[in-house]
């Protein structure tokens, strides 16, 4: 297994902005980590200079304690599954599998037992003979991960491997991934933009944002403790209330508001809370009445906008809680799940 570390890695193209700014990132010994972030924030361009496939301009890249930006990249053991599958037509599946294999000189026998098992770990096996062009998108994506797998890489870089599947699809093929990552315990970088993706497959996320790093920390960070409101509204949803903080109460719109929050210094702040963490009914601090302005039921999950003081509070509820327009209702917000960043100017 291999530990990989991004230092200060900066980039530019020739004729356009800087595409990185200082990345400083290290990805452990088996961990599957995930580039986060809209288009255009440099995830592509940070796998690219980790295969190989892109000289960075500055800082520098490590597998465990080597630097590897003199080292070609079919030495680097480093290998990319592209978004776009990258299938040689002219060939079936199995052929497809064993290119690398083939082109490692590896010996006949090995190389159809190799095939074999890489592509029944991808379910598909017995698929050697199929040609492309008879696969459905997920089974060529499954063998573009299959023919990556079988060499045995130090390091796997996927880069948007699901973006182009249907929701079921996509689901089943990122639990094959996250599956196959576990058992082989293979270093693993998998870019995204799509935080559910991201959320369900990551040990950590890292969220970039034009080409920086914002935030580093396992999922559930990005939700319970964002650093920022950028971060916070990258992630959806959540509700934001200016405030005064005076130890323990922070005095709001809705009322005075008591939070766990100490470390965040008295004065101006922006009080933050998820949709999911607003509680309907009272439990001893916190509670609020208000007017239900707006109900969504959205299958798994209702959506439920209250109108209070003349500001309006987002929960999620369960899709058998059922709310009506003008409905009066009682709300609690724990102060556990109550999260302070610092105040903004254009709330």
């Amino acid at each position: 297994m291999t530990t990989v570390s991004l230092h200060q890695l900066s980039h530019s193209f020739p004729f356009s902005s800087p595409v990185l700014h200082d990345v400083s990132l290290t990805v452990g010994q088996g961990e599957l980590m995930v580039l986060l972030g809209p288009s255009g924030s440099g995830k592509t361009t940070i796998l690219r200079a980790i295969a190989g496939l892109v000289q960075p301009g500055k800082g520098d890249i490590r597998f465990d304690d080597r630097s590897v930006l003199g080292v070609p990249p079919e030495r680097r053991g480093a290998v990319m599954v592209f978004q776009e599958h990258a299938l040689f037509p002219f060939m079936d599946v199995g052929a497809n599998v064993a290119f690398g294999l083939r082109m490692r000189r590896v010996e006949a026998t090995t190389i159809r037992a190799k095939v074999a098992q890489a592509l029944a770990a991808v379910q598909l096996a017995g698929y050697e003979s199929r040609r492309p062009d008879e696969l459905s998108g997920g089974q060529r994506q499954r063998v573009a991960l299959a023919r990556a797998l079988v060499i045995e890489p130090r390091v796997l870089l996927l880069d948007e491997p699901l973006s182009s599947l249907e929701p079921s699809l996509r689901e089943d093929l990122r639990d094959t991934i996250r599956t196959l990552q576990q058992q082989a315990g293979i270093t693993m970088i998998f870019v995204t933009h799509d935080q559910t993706d991201a959320v369900a497959i990551a040990d950590r996320i890292c969220l970039l944002m034009q080409g920086a790093v914002r935030q580093i920390g396992e999922p559930r960070s990005f939700f319970e403790r964002p650093v920022d409101s950028d971060v916070a509204r990258f992630f959806g949803g959540i509700n934001f209330l200016p405030g005064i903080k005076r130890g323990r109460i922070v005095e709001t719109d809705l009322g005075p508001l008591e939070v766990d929050d100490t470390e965040r210094p008295d004065g101006d702040v922006l009080v933050t809370i998820r949709p999911e963490a607003v509680e309907v009914g009272t439990n001893g601090h916190n509670n609020l009445v208000g007017m239900v302005e707006s109900y969504s039921f959205q299958g798994l999950v209702a959506r439920c906008g209250a109108g209070i003081s003349d500001t309006q509070l987002q929960l999620t509820v369960t899709p058998y809680q059922r709310f009506h327009r003008g409905e009066e209702i009682v709300l609690h917000l724990p102060r556990e799940r109550i999260h302070l960043l610092p105040a903004e100017t254009d709330l």
